[in-house]
């Protein structure tokens, strides 16, 4: 029989039958990101792309597609439009990303990387390297003091700031309603 391997839920996340995932941090995210074009037009972004045609080009979706996205992403924080005119030619907007889309990079680089290992029929097209050194780069799950930490070692805690913003949040509801 195979060992489940999994993270240590700690305390009342213990059992799972228990506490509900409302608020949950990745069901937001997918929310905001999970469809195949948004994470193709951060890539995208990620590799200088900054026009609206070029985006919708690249990632080979419709303009009304590029720009529903675009505008999502942007109105979400991730992207930020910035005006540009060339010689000639009305102004028009350029997309770039903000500090909170260049956050996304890692768990991006992670998909990336998932992709090369488990769902290319041979060798990975690109590598990612760091410019300097030439040196392999990848997203990997560490500690602050530099330890990889296997799923196995992972423990999920209750944040107990969470819990007080929470409970503060419900108070305000209940006392603003009539």
């Amino acid at each position: 029989m195979m060992s489940v391997m999994a993270a240590v839920m700690e305390g009342p996340l213990a059992d799972l039958s228990k506490w509900g995932t409302e608020g949950c941090s990745i069901a937001r995210a997918m929310d905001l990101i999970g469809t195949r074009s948004a994470v193709l037009i951060l890539r995208e972004a990620y590799y200088g792309t900054t026009r609206f045609d070029g985006f919708a080009r690249r990632v080979g979706i419709t303009d009304a597609a590029a720009a529903s996205q675009l505008r999502k992403l942007t109105t979400a924080g991730l992207l930020e439009k910035r005006p540009y005119q060339e010689e000639g030619k009305r102004t028009r907007n350029e997309y770039v990303l903000t500090p909170m889309g260049r956050d996304l990079l890692p768990a991006v680089v992670a998909l990336w990387q998932w992709g090369d290992t488990y769902l290319q029929p041979g060798p990975a097209p690109l590598h990612r390297v760091d410019v300097t050194t030439g040196e392999p780069v990848r997203a990997e799950l560490r500690s602050a003091d530099g330890t990889e930490v296997p799923l196995e070692q992972l423990a999920v805690r209750v944040n107990p700031d969470y819990l007080r913003y929470r409970d503060a949040e419900r108070a305000k509801n209940r006392d603003a309603t009539p």
